[in-house]
């Protein structure tokens, strides 16, 4: 099967890093060629790209940095700067850190240009390879035939949850939430699944409660940007919402990582994005000066409304998410 468009929507060229613009797809399919490191942290700041999406900008735009560096007495110094930059767009996410850290900890300075590249490449492929396992633990969870509800766009994760499905021979079908103001959900999520071949009906943000309620569901099913080593789930804002509502109808929420933040002990260790509110008020059409926007990007969930998280190495209780790292080598 063809890998849907948005499994490869980030590209490194000799002109540059390539971004599929998230913000038009998939009304159209126009590319942001970013010519520097200042351009690839610009077009993540400006949701060019969302989701794995800037894992994987961030890491081609640390080989742009190196070859930037070329003729600069310090280069390594021009490579941490990037690295500090790209971390920066997007502070509630740890792909961009994940990243830069892939590449800077192969950089050898006797070759940067070449080592960078290589840091880049083996980054790409582990993100993928994990989002792999990731999937095939997800799919183990959920039985043939089951009814799915999702919120926002889960990326690689959702394509290889899919995949996994397929290979175990089971059919899920998807309810999306449309996901305001960027509708992730709608033209991100249920595009991908439709392209996939499978069974997805789209419904309003508000909507979500009442499906849960309704036992036409199997699961809550969704990514999450950063998981706490205490069961915090830290995603789009609303997946709170729905977690609560799928707890109070007994409907299990299985929320994907590829693993737990070790380096975040509790929630208090994510700074959660606020973006500008006139993005909610552009995105609905609202022009009136008299009237503010407020949007925080991300939410919290406690663990007590998880039912699992599911991590490349099998699905963990969140209260549990220690013996993650006890399964290392």
């Amino acid at each position: 099967m063809r890998q849907p468009i948005l499994a490869d929507s980030v590209r490194l060229a000799d002109d540059g890093v390539h971004i599929l613009d998230r913000r038009v797809f998939p009304a159209r399919q126009e590319w942001v060629r970013c010519a520097t490191v200042e351009d690839v942290a610009k077009a993540i700041e400006d949701m060019v790209t969302q989701s794995s999406g800037p894992y994987f900008a961030t890491a081609w735009a640390m080989v742009l940095a190196a070859r930037e560096s070329v003729g600069r007495r310090e280069p390594l110094d021009h490579l941490r700067w990037a690295g500090e930059r790209l971390i920066a767009t997007r502070p509630t996410n740890n792909h961009q850190r994940t990243a830069v850290h892939a590449v800077l900890s192969v950089v050898d300075e006797t070759d940067v240009v070449g080592s960078a590249l290589a840091g880049a490449r083996a980054a790409d492929e582990q993100y993928r390879a994990r989002s792999r396992a990731l999937g095939a633990h997800t799919a183990d969870l959920l039985a043939d035939g089951a009814s799915v509800l999702t919120h926002c766009w889960a990326d690689l994760y959702l394509v290889e949850l899919v995949t996994a499905a397929r290979a175990a021979g089971k059919t899920f079908t998807f309810h999306c939430t449309e996901t305001r103001p960027y509708q992730q959900g709608a033209r991100l999520t249920a595009q991908t699944l439709a392209e996939m071949g499978v069974a997805t009906t789209l419904i309003t943000d508000g909507t979500g409660g009442a499906v849960l309620a309704s036992g036409q569901l199997d699961a809550l099913v969704t990514a999450a940007d950063r998981v706490t080593m205490d069961g915090h789930v830290v995603n789009k804002v609303g997946t709170l919402g729905l977690a609560v509502a799928a707890h109070t109808y007994g409907v299990p929420f299985l929320a994907m990582v590829q693993a737990p933040d070790r380096l975040a002990a509790t929630a208090a260790d994510v700074p959660i994005e606020y973006r500008a509110g006139a993005e909610v008020l552009a995105a609905a059409g609202v022009t009136h000066p008299g009237i503010r926007g407020h949007y925080p990007a991300f939410d919290v969930t406690p663990p007590r409304f998880v039912t699992t998280v599911v991590t490349d190495r099998g699905p963990f209780a969140p209260q549990a998410l220690a013996g993650y790292y006890q399964e290392e080598p």
